[in-house]
């Protein structure tokens, strides 16, 4: 039994200093593909609307704009509208990475770089509105507060929202992973031991591998999968709430 990280599938060598060559990994060809399809998706839901006689494709989308809508104005209020596409991408983005793994494929949020890069974005969103709300000097006097030897635990303590937010994410999904891993090798270990003295083909019978794996990847990768998109999202708009000052 092995538990592996990403493949990388090639390199393209740039010689750049410092960034060294440019490696193509299983999860960014992965996530390029989630993308591809969400795109898809919400081409074939949006495209054609109309405001009589809508179809019921066009009331699906009007539903989930709705409520993506409603979840942004209950965690930050009606003054952060341009937000509402973040989150919803967001939210996709992660339900679809997690979803993959459903078809055989690798889930891109089992790579930590993945939920890192999102919580960059976040990080730089929230130290955004900071600035804005206080200015550059109160930005940088906050970290004195209240003496100026706290300095130190205010960086780090800034700079643990994106790692918390990351590997919460990570950690949930990993977990999934490696229980899903242990029960399927554990189901083959006593199929082996059941099925194992039987004369010729039926030795090799796996019946404690059908069907039970496939309940705890429904939980992991459907349920599990949704919950920390929609943790990771609740955090989102939380954090960019407070830094704007908002209560």
């Amino acid at each position: 039994m092995e538990l592996n990280g990403a493949k990388i599938l090639f390199t393209i060598h740039t010689n750049i200093p410092v960034l060294g060559d440019f490696k193509i990994s299983q999860t960014l060809v992965m996530t390029w593909i989630v993308m591809a399809l969400l795109s898809g998706l919400a081409f074939w839901l949006g495209h054609n609307l109309q405001l009589e006689n809508v179809s019921k494709r066009q009331a699906v989308a009007e539903l989930v704009v709705e409520r993506l809508e409603q979840f942004v104005h209950d965690n930050m209020g009606y003054h952060f509208n341009q937000y509402i596409p973040l989150v919803g991408a967001i939210f996709a983005l992660s339900v679809g990475c997690n979803l993959i793994s459903v078809l055989g494929f690798w889930s891109p949020t089992a790579d930590l770089n993945t939920e890192l890069a999102w919580a960059v974005v976040v990080f730089i969103l929230i130290t955004y509105h900071k600035i804005k709300a206080s200015g550059i000097l109160g930005y940088l006097r906050g970290y004195l507060d209240p003496i100026f030897l706290m300095a130190p635990i205010n960086v780090i303590s800034e700079l643990a929202t994106p790692v918390s937010m990351a590997c919460r994410h990570f950690g949930n999904i990993l977990s999934g992973t490696v229980i899903s891993t242990l029960l399927y090798w554990a189901l083959a270990s006593l199929s082996h031991v059941v099925f194992g003295a039987l004369p010729g083909i039926l030795s090799q019978l796996q019946l404690f591998q059908i069907g039970i794996p496939a309940f705890t990847g429904l939980y992991f990768d459907w349920f599990g999968g949704c919950i920390q998109a929609f943790i990771f999202c609740t955090l989102t708009t939380i954090f960019i709430k407070q830094a704007a000052g908002e209560d």
